[in-house]
């Protein structure tokens, strides 16, 4: 499949100019002149401003880089404004998005279930299948027993607030996913940060006195915006010197690393039971709906009576169980994917560092490019579209101020042709 390139070899601005998602998700609102107050009384107070502000910004110069309606499935290639564009910022990461099995099985799964369960899995909502698909995630990540919930957001959310409280300490690295952030929050767990990937600051973090009943340690697999991994073994040491509990949230590392996808604890070949918790979600290497968390069965069975988002949230589709059933039986059939992944992942970070890119710590799938300048960023990643290219920006809060970045993701769908195009626009932006 051929993807759109500039008119001109040597000035990427010579590419076609297609508009922005803007008008789609705003209509009028942003092409009149308007002022906000956003007063302390609003319902939408001074914290709207920044808001308002940058979105009006983008909109104005024909930039706004979100939100943009894809008019067919995804994959490594997709249809958006009536054009074919190369995606680089996909979760797809194993290139399942469109198996001919994988949406045979779901389409099989609505002509016997149906589009919905109508209830909760504690009332009325479970299907045989949820189950037999619980025990083969369990089977994956190598444990007792799993658990899904409607998102991998709420996975997190379901584990940490249906176990721990303010009793309790969370001892966590500072670029965590929100998810697990916001979970903390609500749980009024006692939270502290500790640096990047770094064990020595964590440690320093447990040696502070502390009140709490119990100490859970956090980290992702994979950290979702920087592409590095995170420092298990280490993390095992730690939680068996100090006497924790540790968490490990594979959402990007589940069908990344190891060598059959099965996540971190592959990647380093450490005993999965190390870990006393694992997250991970549904909707990226496996290309269905959802989050998990798998866990011993004492666990498990608690959770199914005390995790809030578990009780209380409509039961996963069962065109979702049946798509994330089969492609576990993909990835296990056919972990050349995840090599495939790997070398893609590889060629492209090797490649942007020699056009003197700054591709952060990145060392898997997720390839950051960082701008810093968050108008820069904006504006590069209109510029991309414009040559064909889906790169999708990600700006503060998501990331620290002053650490803009263009979040590019490979997958193992991606051809050498692909990355040789993104290479090659690139490198023009980088000479322009």
């Amino acid at each position: 499949m051929k993807v759109a390139t500039p008119h001109s070899e040597n000035d990427v601005s010579a590419a076609k100019r297609f508009s922005s998602s803007a008008g789609k998700m705003f209509g009028e609102y942003f092409r009149k002149e308007r002022s906000w107050s956003f007063k302390k009384g609003d319902l939408l107070d001074a914290r709207a401003r920044r808001v308002f502000e940058t979105t009006a910004l983008a909109c104005s110069v024909d930039a706004y880089p979100f939100h943009m309606p894809l008019e067919a499935k995804a994959g490594p290639c997709v249809i958006a404004d009536g054009h074919e564009m190369l995606m680089m910022s996909s979760y797809d990461y194993l290139g399942l998005i469109g198996h001919p099995r994988i949406d045979k099985a779901a389409t099989a799964a609505i002509g016997r279930y149906g589009t919905s369960t109508s209830g909760a899995r504690l009332l009325t909502g479970t299907l045989d299948i949820h189950r037999e698909m619980e025990m083969k995630l369990a089977a994956f990540k190598g444990t007792e027993d799993a658990l899904t919930f409607s998102s991998g957001y709420m996975a997190n959310l379901g584990v940490i607030y249906g176990l721990f409280g303010p009793s309790d300490r969370v001892v966590i690295d500072e670029l965590c996913h929100r998810s697990l952030l916001d979970a903390c929050r609500m749980s009024g767990v006692q939270v502290q940060k500790f640096r990047h990937n770094d064990p020595g600051a964590l440690r320093e973090e447990l040696k502070k006195p502390s009140s709490a009943n119990r100490t859970l340690i956090i980290s992702d697999g994979v950290f979702s915006m920087d592409g590095d991994i995170g420092c298990l073994p280490e993390l095992v040491a730690i939680k068996k010197e100090f006497g924790c509990f540790l968490m490990m949230d594979d959402a990007h590392a589940s069908g990344v690393l190891g060598a059959t996808g099965r996540g971190t604890d592959e990647h380093f070949g450490i005993a999965t039971d190390e870990v006393d918790i694992w997250t991970g979600s549904l909707a990226k290497s496996i290309p269905s709906a959802g989050g998990f968390v798998a866990v011993t069965q004492e666990v498990a069975i608690f959770l199914q009576h005390a995790s809030s988002p578990y009780i209380f949230s409509a039961a996963m589709t069962a065109a979702s169980v049946a798509a994330i059933m089969t492609g576990l039986d993909i990835l296990d059939e056919e972990p050349g994917r995840v090599a495939r992944l790997k070398a893609n992942g590889d060629y492209l970070r090797h490649g942007l560092r020699g056009l003197g890119y700054d591709t952060g710590l990145s060392e898997t799938a997720i390839v950051p490019v960082v701008l810093r300048d968050e108008t820069t960023t904006a504006l590069f990643a209109r510029k991309l579209r414009d040559a064909g290219i889906i790169a999708a920006p990600v700006m503060f809060p998501a990331v620290a101020q002053g650490a803009a970045r263009l979040r590019l993701c490979v997958t193992a769908a991606h051809t050498r042709e692909h990355l040789d195009f993104v290479l090659d626009v690139f490198g023009r932006l980088a000479a322009a």
